[in-house]
């Protein structure tokens, strides 16, 4: 990659993710997301991107399963994007905050009906006695709404991360790989200094 100063990362990251949405085999926005809880006990898993502008980085859960109480001890995340058709990488660092109701309220809107539904019937991260019981508590909410609207869970939402870095990694022959690292900066014409890091 040449010199990236005076770009700026969301609209990189919005061509990154163009590429990757025609290399790669399934859900390019897909992203690990790395929580820790108030202890400092880190936990990684796999989400996808739902959203993203100048204000952060967005994804959705059940605000009761592991991530969701870690963010509530412990509002910071690091996520990580891998595109291994592209071999290319970015890891974004930041504060974590929630998004508004009516932002939830209107990505809910837009689920297919049957992951409204299951987002009533999975206590997500908690123990699951077996698979009857959890198809048995879709049945019972799919009953419950009948033909109506499916109202989204109280304990449903989405957060927002906010990135204090943005890495964008690209492979090089020799593991000489191009890292370039965004800041956010007042000092900067751009609002974000770039600084060139070592493989």
């Amino acid at each position: 990659m040449t010199d990236l100063s005076g770009r700026d990362p969301f609209e990189l990251f919005q061509e990154w993710l163009d590429e990757a949405s025609e290399s790669e085999p399934n859900d390019p926005n897909a992203m690990a997301i790395a929580t820790a809880d108030a202890e400092g006990r880190p936990s990684l898993r796999m989400v996808l991107l739902k959203g993203f502008d100048p204000a952060g980085f967005v994804f959705y859960t059940n605000l009761e399963s592991r991530k969701g109480t870690q963010l509530a001890e412990n509002a910071n995340a690091a996520l990580l994007f891998h595109w291994k058709s592209l071999r290319r990488q970015v890891r974004v660092e930041g504060p974590v905050e929630p998004v508004s109701e009516a932002e939830a309220d209107e990505y809910f809107a837009t689920r297919a009906r049957g992951s409204q539904i299951g987002a009533w019937a999975s206590d997500q991260s908690r123990p699951l006695e077996s698979r009857y019981a959890l198809e048995k508590k879709v049945a019972k909410f799919g009953a419950k709404f009948g033909v109506s609207t499916v109202a989204r869970p109280p304990h449903w939402s989405g957060f927002r991360i906010k990135p204090a870095r943005i890495e964008f990694w690209k492979d090089g022959a020799f593991r000489l790989h191009d890292r370039f690292l965004f800041e956010p900066s007042s000092e900067v014409e751009s609002g974000w200094r770039v600084t060139r890091l070592y493989p």
